[in-house]
């Protein structure tokens, strides 16, 4: 094993710095790339919360590496009950990461609903559940209700892809 290896060891929490701080990076380079017409007199536009929030996220990035790479880690919660000595089931990871990525793949193309549904659905299957017609039909309940949710509750037009004129 390399020395640098050797010296890493144990300090996992580097890639969540990692990837907090090149989360900061895109939310700067996403707010710096908006145009807003806006007044010149308002000293507060919309491209304000998205750099306060890369630059929060940047400081916490910084900040936790500082911390790992003096020592320190996190603990384990009193009534974790995980195991570290067990490798990660990847028969449940995978099928559920697939999922995901499905339904971003699907998002646009097919629509909300029938994106969602095979995301909740293979997401249950995934964990564990082998009640197919039933966890088939509290997807198509959750994706409905969630398409509907966001365009009459919050005014957000979730895309309806294949079912467009339908919904």
């Amino acid at each position: 094993m390399s020395t640098a290896a050797t010296g890493l060891k144990g300090r996992a929490e580097l890639g969540v710095s990692l990837l907090l701080g090149a989360a900061g990076v895109l939310v700067f380079l996403d707010a710096n790339g908006l145009v807003t017409p806006y007044s010149q007199s308002d000293p507060v536009g919309p491209k304000t919360v998205p750099y306060i929030v890369a630059g929060l996220l940047l400081v916490c990035a910084v900040l936790l590496a500082i911390n790992v790479l003096r020592g320190g880690k996190g603990e384990a919660e009193g009534g974790e009950d995980v195991d570290l000595a067990h490798p990660a089931d990847w028969k449940t990871v995978l099928p559920l990461a697939g999922a995901f990525i499905l339904n971003i793949l699907l998002i646009d193309w097919a629509g909300w609903v029938i994106s969602g549904t095979i995301l909740f659905w293979g997401s249950v299957w995934a964990l564990g559940s082998r009640r197919y017609i039933r966890d088939g039909l509290i997807s198509i309940a959750l994706s409905l209700l969630t398409f509907y949710g966001f365009y009459l509750g919050l005014g957000i037009a979730l895309p309806a892809g294949l079912l467009e004129g339908i919904l």
